[in-house]
């Protein structure tokens, strides 16, 4: 999000709240030489909060993006080259899923959440251009019916008031990461955009084939076989005798084994996957460690799309293959078995030779 930013902002100002820290710790005070503003929320109430939490740092125009949104440089361009107040959107196939605008030429009439009968395809990316009249906006909204003050709802009042609000339509990638399996469409959208970029250690026997980057201070031992699109973060150790395959993302100081295969996963800073297991198409958060031969399946037998639980409803993935959600620290025995779609919470662990068949807290 920031690389798609660079060339039209002279400064970042990242709201935070959950875990704020870790974002302060990537980043520091400047990317690429831009400075960074921090704004820390303790109780966030909504995206309207998130950019009223601003206002006494931002003067005149600026961008807005939702940090959950995968975008190109396109679209902040377009949005800092339209006067005045700007709203993106992009076509389609399923509006019903997502905030939809209605327009009068290349201008916004209307907004809609998550309409039953949408009037348009276009749907809102979660992309602003602003002025200092949306804090006034800001102001007389109330909150919606969840409880939260909401951005769409402000920009309604913008509306309501007379404001000439522009809709410029994008074309280029775009993905809403919601939800566990997005971080995977994600981790596959922004790996395909890469080239090879060898500064680590690299093993004469060890072959490499599509994009890869390894990261200076990371290490792919001998007999190992990568088949990018492949990331490896400084401090990685791989091998001897792994096989990654897939956009797959091996974050700083992960050890990955003897006779590990990875495929189409991430798998975040200081985990452990040691020796004979599989991991395909899963994600696996930080200092995660999986026993000996623990296997992660991603593919039902009958063949049909995989669901997950999310707050409690069964949601269809709309994917033939996913694995597992695995969260921060948790531990697997050696050969436990996951099945598709699971999630092991924060710090959950399994017995030895465990079949998970459901998530565990």
């Amino acid at each position: 999000m920031l690389d798609a930013c660079a060339e039209v902002v002279d400064r970042y100002v990242l709201v935070t709240s959950y875990r704020g820290n870790l974002i302060r710790e990537t980043f520091d005070d400047a990317y690429r030489g831009t400075p960074i503003t921090y704004i820390e929320q303790d109780a966030p109430q909504g995206t309207a909060d998130a950019v009223d939490a601003v206002s006494n740092v931002v003067h005149g125009e600026f961008i807005v993006l939702n940090g959950d949104v995968v975008i190109d440089s396109e679209l902040p361009n377009s949005l800092a080259a339209t006067p005045g107040t700007a709203i993106a959107s992009t076509p389609v196939e399923n509006p019903t899923s997502y905030g939809v605008l209605s327009t009068d030429g290349d201008t916004l009439a209307a907004i809609f959440e998550k309409p039953a009968d949408p009037p348009t395809n276009l749907a809102n990316v979660g992309a602003y251009a602003f002025e200092p009249s949306i804090f006034d906006a800001i102001s007389d909204t109330p909150k919606s019916d969840r409880g939260e003050y909401e951005i769409t709802d402000s920009i309604r009042r913008e509306l309501e008031r007379g404001t000439s609000i522009s809709v410029v339509e994008y074309s280029g990638h775009w993905l809403d990461v919601g939800r566990p399996w997005e971080l995977l469409t994600a981790n596959e959208m922004l790996l395909s955009m890469q080239e090879t970029t060898i500064r680590g250690t690299v093993a004469d026997s060890a072959t490499i084939t599509g994009a890869v980057v390894i990261e200076a201070g990371a290490t792919v031992s001998d007999g190992c076989y990568l088949e990018g699109p492949i990331y490896i973060q400084t401090g990685a150790e791989v091998g001897p005798n792994a096989h990654i395959r897939g956009a797959t993302h091996i974050g700083s100081n992960v050890h990955i084994g003897h006779a590990v295969e990875i495929k189409n996963s991430i798998i975040a800073e200081n985990s452990a996957v040691p020796h004979l297991s599989y991991v395909g198409d899963s994600v696996l958060g930080q200092s995660v460690n999986l026993g000996a031969g623990s296997q992660i399946a991603n593919l039902r037998h009958d063949e049909e799309t995989i669901e997950m639980t999310v707050k409690g409803d069964r949601i269809d993935t709309g994917k033939r293959k996913l694995g597992a959600v695995i969260g921060d620290r948790a531990k697997t025995a050696i050969n436990s078995s996951l099945y598709p779609g699971v999630k092991l919470g924060v710090g959950a662990e399994t017995l030895p030779g465990e079949e998970i068949k459901h998530d565990r807290d």
